[in-house]
């Protein structure tokens, strides 16, 4: 067996007041799942870079200071897609109404609520739950 060839990916999850911002993901691996906006680092593109891109193509958002809030490892060649090292990125909301685009069927601001009643990708709910009870710090 060939091992897998780890691609660099990203995702923000995006708070605003009591609410964070998930879109439905259009496209596979996690079709149908809502999750944290992101994608693919592209070539010679930092981290950084790579979520804000992400994050205007599928929301048309604008945000503040990016925080690295952890790095998961996921294997999703069962669901067509890749091996990816996924740098989830945590930010306040600093502009702009989320419209679904590129491969997101849905973005929208949901509450605590709204949030646990959705089909999420694995460990959206846990980062959710950290960015509204304060464990982790955004900055503005």
């Amino acid at each position: 067996m060939t091992e897998a060839k780890i691609v660099p990916a990203v995702s923000v999850a995006v708070l605003r007041d009591r609410s964070i911002m998930l879109v439905r993901r259009g496209r596979a691996p996690s079709k149908g799942l809502y999750a944290f906006p992101g994608g693919r680092v592209e070539q010679d593109e930092t981290l950084e870079a790579a979520a804000r891109r992400e994050l205007m193509e599928e929301t048309g958002i604008e945000v503040g200071t990016l925080v690295a809030l952890r790095k998961i490892l996921i294997d999703s060649r069962d669901d067509g897609g890749a091996v990816y090292l996924l740098t989830v990125f945590g930010a306040r909301h600093a502009g702009g109404q989320p419209v679904a685009a590129d491969d997101a069927d849905e973005a929208a601001f949901f509450d605590l609520a709204e949030i646990e009643r959705l089909p999420l990708t694995d460990s959206t709910l846990e980062i959710v739950l950290e960015l509204l009870d304060g464990t982790v710090t955004l900055l503005a």
